[in-house]
Parts: structure tokens; C-alpha cells; sequence
């Protein structure tokens, strides 16, 4: 088993930033993937980010160039870099774990105001 807890999520104005950190513990050994996912109101989760074990990052077209996955191997953590926010960025936001299994974080709310 893996489990997630997030932080850093908060209310921002429109063109402000956020950080959000994701830390891991458990059977942390067989992760592989570890990313964000967002769901908004009345809408259905998406992906927001991933980064694999070796680095290697993806991003939906909605935020690239101005969020940043990132991790931090000896702290088993995970972050998202959120610059440039607007109103659609609002959401709950999920860390996501991929090993033997998919495991989720119990989400941060983040807010953009106008």
C-alpha cells in the first residue's frame, strides 16, 4: 500500500501561484508514475500532470508553460509548480500514484478568484 498526503493548496487571485506538495510513504518502492489530477465541479477528474521515476514529464495542454511537475526522490515527494492562475484552474486536486495499483491522495482545494 501507498498513501499520499497533499498540502498547498488555498484561495488565489487570478495570475497568482500555488505550489503543491505531494509526500509519499509505504510501499513506495514499487512506484513508478506519480502525477496531479484536478476535478471541477460537475465535471470529471482530469489529468494535470505526471512524472515518471526517471524524470521524464507530462502535461494536458491546458497548463503547459505554466505549471511544473517536479519530485524529490530522497523525500518521497512530489510538487506542482502552479503559475499564472486563472479561474478554470479551480478544483480539487488529487496526487496520484502509480505501482502495483493506482492510490490517491485525499485532494487539496484550490481556488482562483478574478
Amino acid at each position: 500500500q501507498v498513501q499520499l498526503v497533499e498540502s498547498g493548496g488555498g484561495l488565489v487571485q487570478a495570475g497568482g501561484s500555488l505550489r503543491l506538495s505531494c509526500a509519499a510513504s509505504g510501499s513506495i518502492f514499487s512506484i513508478n508514475i506519480m502525477g496531479w489530477y484536478r476535478q471541477a465541479p460537475g465535471k470529471q477528474r482530469e489529468l494535470v500532470a505526471t512524472i515518471t521515476s526517471g524524470g521524464s514529464t507530462n502535461y494536458a495542454d491546458s497548463v503547459k508553460g505554466r505549471f511544473t511537475i517536479s519530485r524529490e526522490n530522497a523525500k518521497n515527494t512530489v510538487y506542482l509548480q502552479m503559475n499564472s492562475l486563472n479561474t478554470e484552474d479551480t478544483a480539487v486536486y488529487y496526487c496520484a500514484a502509480k505501482g502495483q495499483g493506482w492510490y490517491w491522495g485525499q485532494g487539496t482545494q484550490v481556488t482562483v478568484s478574478s
